[in-house]
């Protein structure tokens, strides 16, 4: 027997051409994969390399349940006939959402006729772009049913429903605990809370379609100025509060960028920015001669976004444009006459360098890991800025006070690191006195220090800035330190921890979410026109009467969370004042 083996192992290496039995092998394998490939309904890749998609179970209406027990390639999913829409639970609902589990792979009787190879070849596309997307089947979010009450309020005229809004505020019942709000945030987080929801439902905004690009419609989403442009991206896109019925908006958007004017119409070094208002103002003109809406308010019901350092005087040449028209500002500035407090928001001046990623590098390090009292770097500009470093520049270990960051010093930490390593960040004015370090600090959890007399601070309609930032007079520059050490550590603890919480408010979200940075400005610009509005007894009595109609006289309901009372009270039984700067004036 071993003889034996020995024979057959000589024969096998002495008279087999392995070359040849190898092109042989290859060739058979070849042939078959194409003949399967014409044969058989499914690409072998199918076979092997199956993608794996999770697909809801569900019980349908007649009681019988599709088992699902094991993960399902795409083109197994497409034998079943699945529910194309998830079904809605409610109370009353007779279909039953099931726990997700993987399913069952069962095939379809496939039909022994052979398809032609440009169909299968067609086919084989589709999949193969379908494995590319990497299809997963999500159920659509419930839907809501509107209430009585707002069905209500959204056929009344936008003027009524404003009213509507301005008594609700006025009547506001005190929120005691909201798990998305941090009370210590706002001036009055009831206040906020009540005209948040009544924005949600009420407020819709018409969009001027005029104007040509890139001056119009063309926002410009990177750099110091990305505000203006990522306001304008996201209100173009928004569905919920954008109407294209001009009769039923509450208000109505310039979509103008200030930074794209200057790009199209500055001419450098001619220090000269009338031609830039001049434009604006005959565009103004033309709307107010082609639509009916800006002379019926002389424009108190349009507004604009503008976070160029020249925004508000593009706005000079227009009389109405600058005294009546609601401006959304980086360059918030009391001294200039243009921004007027109560009526302008201050807009937050956003740094975003990769507009595919704005939320980049967002977060901060602990207290124990900032062995950093303050800390500024930045160019040379400005009245406020030279003063600084004047004192503090190589004067102290514990305050890193540069002008450009210089290299030797960011080769070991970058500007980012120096701002997370610090408790204090020093947000001087430039030119003007907005500063994008403000939100830079808030972003890397840093507590701003404002130094720019007569700037009003974003959003400062409905945050209270002492809660979360320290504001330095520009003439207690010498002091600042002692200013920043007088602090407690428990004080500088919950200031510190009020950043954190403060931050969501101001994110641009590549998709808006509650609360976030489109939603704040959105509603500052709607808090501001309803403190515009002067309420008389007369004024919202058919409103009243109204919602005894529908909703009945000894109460009308919740919208959410807000109560009204037939005697205009809140919940109570006590009057709340709400009287804004406008109505005191």
């Amino acid at each position: 027997m071993k003889r034996l083996l020995q024979l057959v192992a000589v024969v096998l290496m002495y008279r087999i051409s392995w070359k040849k039995l190898f092109v042989v092998v290859a060739i058979m394998t070849t042939v078959g994969m194409v003949l399967q490939t014409h044969t058989l309904p499914y690409p072998m890749a199918t076979w092997f390399l199956p993608p794996q998609t999770m697909v809801s179970s569900y019980k349908s209406l007649n009681g019988s349940t599709v088992h699902l027990t094991e993960t399902l390639s795409l083109e197994s999913a497409e034998q079943f006939q699945l529910v194309p829409t998830a079904p809605v639970v409610s109370l009353n609902s007779s279909t039953e959402l099931v726990k997700s589990v993987p399913i069952v792979e069962e095939r379809a009787q496939v039909s022994p006729r052979r398809n032609s190879s440009s169909r299968t070849r067609r086919k084989n596309a589709k999949i193969d772009k379908m494995n590319e997307k990497k299809v997963v089947f999500h159920p659509p979010p419930p839907r809501t049913v509107p209430t009585r009450l707002q069905r209500y309020i959204w056929s009344l005229p936008p003027d009524e429903a404003l009213l509507f809004a301005k008594r609700e505020i006025q009547n506001v019942s005190t929120v005691t605990d909201d798990p998305e709000l941090y009370a210590s945030l706002f001036h009055n987080v009831s206040v906020f809370k009540r005209s948040y929801e009544l924005m949600e439902t009420i407020l819709k905004v018409y969009i001027y379609r005029d104007g040509a690009r890139p001056i119009f419609h063309a926002p410009h989403l990177k750099g110091i100025y990305a505000s203006e442009g990522w306001f304008m991206k996201l209100m173009e896109e928004n569905r919920q509060f954008v109407t294209r019925d001009p009769k039923k908006a509450h208000l109505f958007y310039l979509p103008y960028s200030a930074r794209q004017l200057e790009t199209a119409l500055y001419v450098p070094n001619s220090h000269n920015i009338r031609p830039l208002s001049i434009f604006l103002r005959d565009h103004v003109n033309m709307i107010a001669a082609k639509y009916p809406f800006w002379n019926r308010t002389h424009g108190s019901d349009h507004f604009l976004v503008a976070c160029h350092d020249w925004g508000p005087y593009t706005v000079n040449e227009h009389q109405e444009l600058s005294r009546n028209t609601i401006k959304a500002l980086c360059n918030a500035d009391l001294s200039e006459g243009i921004f007027v407090a109560g009526k302008d928001v201050s807009l937050p001046e956003t740094t975003i360098r990769n507009p595919r990623r704005p939320l980049r590098n967002v977060g901060g390090r602990r207290v124990s890991q900032r062995p950093i009292l303050a800390f500024f770097a930045g160019n040379m500009h400005g009245r406020v800025r030279p003063t600084l470093l004047k004192y503090w520049s190589d004067k102290d270990e514990d305050m890193r006070i540069y002008g450009p960051l210089p290299n030797r010093i960011s080769r070991k930490m970058s500007y980012i690191q120096h701002m997370k390593s610090s408790r204090f960040c020093i947000c001087p004015m430039g030119y003007e006195v907005n500063s994008p370090r403000i939100v830079e600090a808030i972003y890397y959890e840093c507590v701003p220090v404002i130094i720019a007399d007569n700037f009003v601070p974003p959003l400062n309609d409905v945050l209270d800035w002492a809660a979360f930032s320290v504001i330095v007079a520009e003439r207690d520059i010498p002091k600042l330190k002692e200013i920043l050490l007088a602090i407690p550590l428990r004080r500088y603890l919950v200031m510190q921890t009020n950043v954190k919480m403060v931050q969501k408010h101001f994110l641009w979200n590549p998709k808006p979410i509650r609360y976030d940075l489109f939603h704040m400005v959105l509603h500052s610009i709607w808090f501001s026109r309803l403190n515009q509005i002067q309420i008389s007894v007369n004024a919202t009595a058919p409103v009243a009467l109204g919602l005894r109609m529908i909703i009945g006289k000894s109460s009308c309901s919740k919208l959410k969370t807000g109560i009204i009372s037939s005697d205009g009270s809140n919940g109570d039984g006590q009057n709340e004042d709400f009287t804004t700067q406008e109505d005191s004036v």
